[in-house]
């Protein structure tokens, strides 16, 4: 018996999208949605794994999932050797660069939020926050700004309130979480959307049948 061709899919709001997706190119993922304890889930010819959004890409890279939907945030920051064949559309938002509505002021800025015009001292003390570090980093250099990272894993938007930091950089959909937190944003890093990604080993040894899907996924897209 052939086996399943292994998808991996994250969690969350991007699980019912992709399955909306799926199910338009004709393939039935509803046992998906109807357990949310389960992580493997049976769906004609493809095996579904659930998994953190953090981590699909990780098994499609060492080959436990064939493919999986992963957001461009994640694909980029981690930079691995996949296939991205497709844009989904689905789990679009924004990575933005954020800082407290009420900075305290810094020598040297001309206007509040313009990174390129602080002073050779302000940017010594720059401090940013982010769970995307090694993005972060090149988008500072890019724009020619010394500044020190901070890794953290949850809740960025305290960063500034305490003093951890002076900007984050995170994603957002809406804003409105920030503008609770008394955040407002300055820049735009990148725009974040779910791509289709594939083993390039899996796409090598059985292209026919991943063909197909990708095939069927970028009609329904497009």
């Amino acid at each position: 018996m052939t086996r399943p061709i292994i998808l991996a899919l994250p969690k969350g709001r991007i699980l019912d999208e992709a399955a909306t997706v799926f199910g338009r190119a004709g393939y039935d993922l509803s046992p998906v949605l109807g357990d949310s304890r389960r992580l493997v889930h049976e769906c004609g010819p493809l095996r579904v794994l659930v998994l953190r959004s953090s981590d699909v890409a990780t098994y499609v890279a060492h080959g436990a999932a064939d493919v999986g939907v992963a957001g461009s945030d994640v694909l980029d920051e981690d930079g691995r050797d996949l296939f991205e064949p497709l844009d989904l559309a689905i789990g679009r938002c924004r990575m933005i660069v954020a800082e407290r509505a009420e900075p305290a002021p810094l020598p040297g800025v001309a206007e509040r939020g313009r990174w390129d015009e602080l002073s050779d001292r302000a940017q010594a003390h720059l401090r940013v926050a982010t769970k995307y570090p090694r993005t972060t980093r090149a988008y500072l250099q890019q724009k020619g700004i010394t500044a020190e990272v901070i890794k953290l894993s949850g809740a960025i938007e305290l960063g500034p309130l305490t003093g951890l930091c002076d900007r984050i950089v995170d994603i957002t959909q809406t804003g409105e979480t920030l503008r609770q937190n008394g955040l407002v944003e300055i820049d735009t890093v990148a725009q974040v959307s779910s791509r289709l990604v594939v083993n390039p080993a899996r796409l090598k040894l059985d292209g026919d049948r991943l063909g197909v899907l990708i095939e069927a996924l970028e009609r329904v897209v497009r």
